[in-house]
């Protein structure tokens, strides 16, 4: 992504979501990066926060759902799994080489399987997610499936990094077949959440629960 900078300056900045960008990467939208500080690093800036409109956040990096679900786990905040005391990250599983994002262990209680996806489209306060066709993410549906149907918890977060949305649907218009393995996941047993990120140019914390939605 081309950037200019407050002081005129312009400067190329790395974007690690390869997902559709809907609605957060218009020319002309304010923008936030981090630093690494790595001058090995082909672009040493990243892509964090997007401003669609004043007042609005977009958090597009990637990487920090991991991480902010993994906090939230850990300081016992996401109620569903604060039995679990270990936290096992990119774990292989199912028969697709697909690797689960976590993988939850307690004494007393089945293996739970957790799939993390970020979400950063938002239509009138609805989060939606795809964003663009995912193929991936319609297989990683079915390998959670697998893992219900062999008596393990499976689970799936959506971490909505986006400041208007109050609830969550899958994107139907956008990819009607992840949409229904989506629903059959939940049929089969599948925990489906959403959780809404509150983000600022100073932090990004998993905040609260939202609603899934399925009638769009």
């Amino acid at each position: 992504m081309d950037v200019r900078l407050d002081d005129g300056r312009q400067v190329t900045a790395h974007s690690g979501n390869t997902g559709g960008m809907l609605g957060c990467s218009a020319p002309g939208m304010r923008v936030w990066l981090s630093d690494s500080r790595n001058s090995r690093r082909k672009y040493r800036l990243s892509l964090e926060l997007v401003q669609p409109a004043p007042g609005q956040w977009v958090g597009v990096n990637t990487l920090l759902p991991n991480r902010l679900v993994r906090e939230a786990l850990e300081a016992g905040k996401i109620p569903a799994f604060s039995h679990y005391d270990t936290i096992r990250p990119e774990v292989r599983f199912g028969d697709e080489s697909s690797r689960v994002d976590f993988l939850l262990q307690g004494a007393g209680y089945p293996n739970c399987y957790l799939e993390v996806k970020n979400v950063t489209y938002c239509q009138q306060g609805r989060a939606l997610f795809p964003d663009a066709v995912t193929a991936r993410g319609t297989r990683h549906l079915r390998e959670l499936m697998r893992m219900r149907e062999q008596g393990h918890c499976a689970a799936l977060i959506f971490c909505v990094q986006h400041s208007e949305a109050y609830s969550f649907s899958p994107a139907a218009l956008i990819d009607p077949v992840y949409t229904t393995q989506l629903q059959k996941a939940m049929d089969a047993g599948v925990q489906v959440q959403a959780w809404k990120a509150a983000i600022s140019p100073e932090a990004v914390n998993l905040s609260h629960q939202l609603p899934v939605l399925f009638s769009q």
